[in-house]
């Protein structure tokens, strides 16, 4: 038995993560919050958690003036999981980068939904990954390495 034919979302989605990447390389704090629902969630890599699309576009409307200036942001989409028609979870690598892309050091978790005007992120969580921290583990506890990722 096969699932319905999920390419448009697939493509959609894709349209939203590229328009967050667009408004971040633009240090456009307006379109880049449009991309998020209105009571979205937001979780940095250093833990700071913003709450709702206001939020979220003030806080990068101050960090683009200045901690993220000048950066542009990579990324690479792993896995798509529906939950329902209109829920989605995106696994992907990413970073904000200045100059040449290294490899990315960042795991994201997007959640998106169809709202009635398309696609947005209503929560998103940045982790920074420790590859000697997951090699040491996966040394003395080889059960815990991820089937995929």
């Amino acid at each position: 038995m096969t699932g319905p034919d999920r390419t448009a979302d697939l493509r959609a989605i894709d349209d939203v993560l590229a328009a967050v990447a667009r408004a971040w390389d633009a240090a456009d704090a307006d379109s880049y919050g449009r991309c998020f629902t209105a009571d979205a969630s937001y979780v940095t890599f250093v833990g700071t958690a913003y709450q709702g699309r206001a939020d979220i576009t003030e806080s990068h409307r101050a960090l683009f003036k200045a901690f993220t200036k000048g950066t542009r942001m990579e990324s690479e989409t792993v896995r798509v999981t529906f939950l329902g028609p209109d829920t989605a979870v995106v696994i992907g690598r990413g970073d904000t980068v200045k100059g040449r892309r290294p490899a990315l050091s960042k795991v994201q978790t997007y959640t998106l939904v169809r709202e009635a005007d398309g696609w947005r992120i209503a929560a998103f969580h940045n982790t920074k990954r420790r590859p000697l921290m997951e090699a040491i583990q996966f040394r003395f506890a080889p059960s815990t390495r991820p089937a995929k990722i």
